[in-house]
């Protein structure tokens, strides 16, 4: 199983890139859009068996969506961001589907790929694999490390994206075309940190509290240091 890649000019020439022999990064996209197990097959091949199909019998179905989940600041030229994962929330739903190994209270080392999750929906066609695409990325929320959540839900957004007038320059040309976002205001930003201490603070209570129902004395102690 593996990936040859191309590209593609104006007047329909293909140039040859490379070859990846092995699974892409993106190969939930191809699963999803013509229903076949990739890394299956890759066993099976490897058990030296033969493939169960033929390119005839494979046919595309619908429109898939990827996003790279990565721990980066993609206002600080995509440099990585390591850290610890304080809370994350990750989406779920039709068509949506989430390849991750992280978990709130992890922390991202600096010595390795920062990528987190891959994000990855289906739609019957590709507006309704982008409206999908755009709900996982509204509910999905990491705090504690620099991600590039709010750069895919701005990507999505813009109009040259979803029309697919897409080429090797789009990322470049839409850093240069956006609305710089104004910063938040000192008081929203002491406003927002007291409301995730407070809840931090809640929940590790609750926790405690259900917890070591049997023993008052562990919870009480364990709620000061907390304070």
């Amino acid at each position: 199983m593996g990936t040859v890649e191309f590209l593609a000019d104006n007047q329909g020439n293909f140039y040859f890139l490379e070859v990846n022999t092995r699974l892409q990064v993106e190969h939930p996209v191809t699963e999803l859009v013509t229903g076949l197990d990739l890394v299956q097959l890759q066993l099976r091949i490897a058990a030296g068996e033969r493939l169960p199909c033929t390119q005839p019998d494979i046919t595309w179905r619908g429109s898939a969506i990827e996003c790279r989940i990565c721990a980066e600041d993609p206002e600080n030229q995509f440099f990585p961001s390591p850290g610890k994962i304080v809370q994350l929330e990750e989406p779920s739903g039709p068509g949506i589907r989430l390849d991750s190994g992280v978990y709130q209270g992890w922390t991202v080392p600096l010595d390795y790929d920062p990528l987190l999750a891959k994000l990855v929906v289906w739609g019957p066609d590709r507006n309704t694999a982008i409206q999908r695409m755009q709900r996982a990325l509204r509910e999905y929320s990491i705090l504690g490390v620099e991600n590039n959540l709010a750069f895919f839900r701005e990507i999505l957004d813009d109009s040259q994206f979803r029309e697919g007038r897409l080429d090797t320059n789009f990322v470049g040309d839409f850093f240069a075309r956006r609305k710089p976002s104004s910063p938040p205001s000192p008081d929203l930003e002491v406003a927002v940190a007291l409301a995730a201490a407070a809840h931090y603070h809640t929940q590790a209570k609750a926790c405690a509290t259900s917890e070591f129902r049997s023993s008052r004395w562990l919870a009480e102690g364990r709620d000061g240091l907390q304070r």
